[in-house]
């Protein structure tokens, strides 16, 4: 997982007002001026813990996990409508807090709002050549993961619970979370098991 990751893309701002499609944390705090926040559906990519996290909620010895998203099913987010004005501020800002660790595919996707109508927005996919992409994981080994590990920027498991009650308060039920998260705390009401010492 030490390997560098492919050379990532930037964000060209169109010079038109834009969309941003928001999966993860940029749902509840996306740090940038928008003019439109609506629900919206990707099809074709979907919410899962795919990334490995060796700095903000792992180490090197113990990775974490965090979200991406990465190919197959669709994924219910938020998309931000962007004015070109702000357009190369944003793009600075979401380059910065996005693609630092080169792990994303930055590309323009198509989605669709709940009233039907459809949109093309950027959306940061999880890029399969980086060596931090940890591909389909069953639950019980996320749940095993995400239970030890730990970084710069807390828990794993704060992580976890943290998307989960925002996901919970933004309406986006989201069970394979909800069940990796009951899968965690079972792990954790388990006794530890005695040494023969």
């Amino acid at each position: 997982m030490s390997e560098a990751c492919p050379p990532a893309r930037r964000l060209d701002p169109p010079p038109h007002d834009f969309w941003i499609f928001a999966y993860g944390s940029l749902m509840w705090d996306p740090g940038f001026p928008h003019l439109e926040v609506r629900r919206a559906r990707l099809i074709g990519y979907h919410r899962a813990f795919c990334l490995y996290s060796e700095r903000y909620r792992g180490t090197p010895e113990r990775p974490g996990l965090v979200l991406g998203l990465d190919r197959g099913g669709s994924c219910l987010g938020r998309a931000y409508k962007v004015a070109a004005a702000d357009g190369p501020a944003v793009a600075a800002y979401l380059d910065e807090r996005e693609m630092l660790g080169g792990a994303y595919d930055p590309r323009w996707v198509d989605i669709r709002f709940e009233d039907g109508r459809r949109a093309r927005a950027y959306a940061y996919l999880i890029d399969r050549a980086c060596a931090g992409y940890a591909g389909r994981l069953d639950l019980d080994r996320v749940a095993e993961v995400i239970a030890h590990a730990a970084g710069q920027r807390g828990s794993n498991i704060d992580y976890l619970v943290n998307t989960v009650r925002h996901l919970d308060e933004l309406g986006i039920a989201e069970s394979s979370l909800h069940d990796v998260l009951e899968r965690v705390q079972r792990r954790l009401a388990q006794p530890a098991p005695e040494s023969d010492g």
